[in-house]
């Protein structure tokens, strides 16, 4: 996955600040458009785990800050929901104008109730999905219920939303009683996925309820048992962005089978939010990570780990292939590997003595009718796979810049 940083226009002239997120080494086939919730940002963890899940499966994503919120220009108590849903449109302009149309949209909490406004003004939107979103943008005011009355009174009031400070005028209220979602969502005949949790305290699971009743098939629900409004947990949000991607694939246009680009076995690319790392083995697709103790969100093996499954893996083809020579009745092998480092004090080289190496530990089941000859000739065999041989022998890496 690849991060430009951009910047679009909204109505008001503001400049709003947004990351597109573009699938590395392969054809971008679709483009999404992300909503955060109400006064959060772009760079919300829920946000950035959906957007990545998207674009390993070849689908871009635009993220932005609604005017007034984080990077973007603007001031939020000049804003309300139909300006937010405004900025998303001139968010779709800006991919038409600069990429490509948006098939997807994607809304996370009011931002959900938005996607669903801004999908009825755009032709190109195919499929949309909201994530704890409430089924009235009304909703909302009960998190400014006790500055309500002093708006009311003086035209605007400072009000705590998540523990921040933000001003609100008297005609963001106004502008909410304004809103139906049932209307539009009578009216809309477009593909819906509704996310939502059950131990969601912030939006009720009964607002998916309501927005699922009222719109029309195609639709789809998606609980996520344990799961708070803000998807805080990594796991959770990683979990929502590959049924997302899964599901989107329904309704825009299927991706190709990706090859590499660059004319290399391996591609590896890393952004510069985490360790979280996408690599390209022929046509497949992986991701390595660190885990979470070193810093990394372990959304993948670490590399180490991935140079362990190698080993693994190859011993266990090796001894099949071997067994089905000889046809011996090999019925499966299971290798069970460990990695570290260890002092060599055992080593062949004296000089060697007392620095650490790497060590693997490698212990084999093997499955079948085999007498103990045939047992200790695969035993030996292991130590013959190619990956084995490698790691033993002197590896040239020589490094260029591209």
């Amino acid at each position: 996955m690849s991060i430009q940083k951009i910047n679009f226009k909204n109505s008001e002239g503001h400049l709003l600040a947004a990351r597109l997120e573009l699938p590395d080494n392969q054809k971008t086939v679709s483009y999404a458009l992300f909503a955060h919730c109400f006064t959060c940002s772009k760079n919300l963890s829920a946000v950035r785990a959906i957007s990545r899940a998207l674009t390993s499966q070849g689908i871009a994503v635009l993220r932005f800050d609604f005017t007034g919120l984080g990077e973007s220009e603007g001031d939020f108590e000049d804003t309300n929901f139909s300006s937010n849903v405004g900025d998303l449109i001139a968010g779709a302009n800006y991919l038409e104008e600069h990429y490509r149309a948006p098939e997807l949209l994607i809304g996370h909490s009011l931002g959900g109730a938005a996607v669903v406004f801004a999908a009825r003004e755009l032709e190109s939107v195919r499929a949309l999905v909201t994530i704890g979103a409430p089924s009235h943008p009304q909703h909302v005011r009960h998190l400014i219920t006790s500055g309500e009355d002093e708006i009311r009174e003086h035209g605007r009031a400072e009000v705590a939303i998540g523990g921040r400070p933000f001003y609100i005028r008297s005609q963001f209220l106004d502008d909410l009683e304004t809103q139906k979602m049932s209307d539009v969502l009578k009216n809309l005949r477009k593909a819906l996925l509704v996310v939502h949790s059950p131990q969601d305290d912030t939006v009720g699971i009964e607002n998916a309820r309501e927005i699922y009743n009222q719109a029309f098939h195609p639709k789809s629900f998606l609980s996520i048992d344990g799961a708070d409004h803000l998807l805080s947990r990594k796991e959770d949000a990683t979990y929502v962005g590959m049924v997302i991607s899964g599901w989107a694939s329904r309704y825009i246009q299927q991706p190709e089978k990706s090859q590499l680009t660059t004319g290399n076995q391996v591609v590896v690319s890393i952004g510069n939010e985490g360790f979280t790392t996408e690599m390209k083995v022929g046509k497949h697709k992986l991701l390595a990570d660190e885990p979470e103790e070193v810093g990394g969100d372990d959304f993948g093996p670490s590399p180490y780990g991935y140079v362990t499954a190698g080993l693994g893996a190859c011993t266990a083809m090796t001894l099949r292939m071997y067994a089905d020579r000889k046809k011996w009745p090999l019925e499966g092998v299971t290798v069970h590997l460990d990695h570290g480092k260890d002092y060599c004090g055992d080593c062949e080289d004296p000089e060697s003595a007392g620095k650490r190496i790497d060590h693997f530990v490698r212990y084999i089941e093997l499955k079948g009718e085999l007498s103990e000859e045939q047992q200790q000739k695969l035993l030996e065999i292991a130590d013959k796979c190619p990956v084995h041989k490698t790691l033993h022998q002197t590896v040239q890496i020589k490094t260029y810049l591209k």
